[in-house]
């Protein structure tokens, strides 16, 4: 069992965020400790919410009292999601380095949620370059989407070479692994890309036809591949073991015809996926 702090949004309907993260990582065994940057009723998307968003100082005061308890020294890893400003985004960095004093090895897992393909980016340019030019090199595991993945290196993404290739410049800036999630295949396939300084994998699944975009599903896979690393998969299998269980989880949910994840009636494969789909070296 490893101890992760997840800073990241919160919502009380649904799962997105931490409410997409927590649970996956404790049915793969490890005790997590959630911050939450919001605390919405559901996530934005519905185009009605209510909430707040809650103040950096929020965070720093809960890591003074996780010191005081003397669990930073025991934190095996961060994991950081959606930071919608700049000093919410400084916060968590803060609390990086106080993790980091009191346990130099411990891992940062960042996702960096900051647009999409269709989208373009949801947070200020301002947050989006404090990201690039702090959260990237202080990684040691980044998962962003297509579009990320272009925006924070500047360099196209589009080809199978292309992405290796700015998978590859993410590299050099100090990350050890990049998960590439939401790469558009042939044959209607969706794949994920896994890039380190030995070697590339891809792993591919079926598109599902849901009638809306998944929210929630770029969390549970940051999550998911953090927990897998920690519980001590090598990062192929951990890349397999995310790739189906999110596919699993999306599937569960298109059956279900609801519009949020079916992250509890499914949880079951977040331990244990079915191995469907393997990954191959690319």
């Amino acid at each position: 069992m490893k101890h992760i702090l997840s800073i990241q949004s919160h919502v009380v309907f649904g799962h997105v965020g931490n409410a997409s993260a927590v649970l996956p990582l404790q049915r793969l065994g490890h005790e997590v400790w959630p911050i939450h940057t919001v605390q919405f009723s559901n996530h934005t998307g519905y185009g009605e919410w209510t909430g707040m968003v809650l103040p950096p100082d929020h965070v720093l005061s809960l890591m003074e009292g996780l010191k005081a308890r003397g669990a930073l020294g025991r934190c095996d890893a961060l994991l950081t999601g959606y930071l919608g400003s700049a000093a919410l985004a400084d916060a968590a960095l803060t609390a990086l380095a106080g993790i980091r004093a009191e346990r130099p090895g411990a891992l940062y897992c960042c996702d960096p949620v900051m647009g999409d393909d269709g989208r373009d980016l949801f947070l200020p340019q301002p947050v989006a370059e404090l990201l690039r030019d702090r959260a990237v090199p202080a990684a040691d595991i980044l998962t962003p989407n297509r579009f990320e993945l272009s925006w924070l290196t500047g360099l196209p993404a589009t080809t199978l070479e292309e992405v290796k290739q700015a998978a590859a410049a993410l590299i050099a800036r100090g990350p050890r692994l990049i998960l590439v999630t939401s790469l558009p295949l042939t044959d209607g396939e969706i794949g994920m890309l896994l890039a380190s300084r030995e070697g590339c994998w891809m792993i591919a699944t079926p598109m599902l036809p849901l009638a809306r975009p998944l929210n929630g599903a770029g969390d549970l896979t940051a999550a998911l591949f953090l927990g897998t690393l920690l519980a001590g998969e090598a990062p192929p299998e951990a890349l397999a073991h995310t790739a189906n269980a999110v596919f699993s989880v999306i599937e569960a949910t298109h059956k279900s015809g609801e519009r949020e994840l079916a992250l509890v009636a499914a949880q079951d494969v977040l331990a244990a996926p079915p191995g469907r789909f393997r990954p191959e070296n690319v």
